[in-house]
């Protein structure tokens, strides 16, 4: 997965953004379980790109003053 751009970001209105983190909680939650499971993670980039991107978008929320 690659990351977000930080203009695609901007580009995108309130509402598709919190869309957008829901959607990366839920990718991280899923890859969390399989960690639980089997004790370990073949996707450990991937991870740290899935909460950097939610990172960035709350930032960008931040900034716009929306609020969850």
């Amino acid at each position: 997965m690659n990351h977000i751009r930080i203009s695609d970001i901007r580009a995108l209105s309130d509402a598709d953004l919190k869309t957008k983190v829901d959607d990366l909680h839920l990718e991280l939650a899923i890859e969390a379980r399989k960690i639980k499971a089997t004790g370990v993670s073949s996707k450990v980039v991937k991870i740290r790109e899935m909460k950097r991107d939610i990172a960035r978008i709350k930032t960008v929320l931040k900034e716009r003053g929306a609020r969850d």
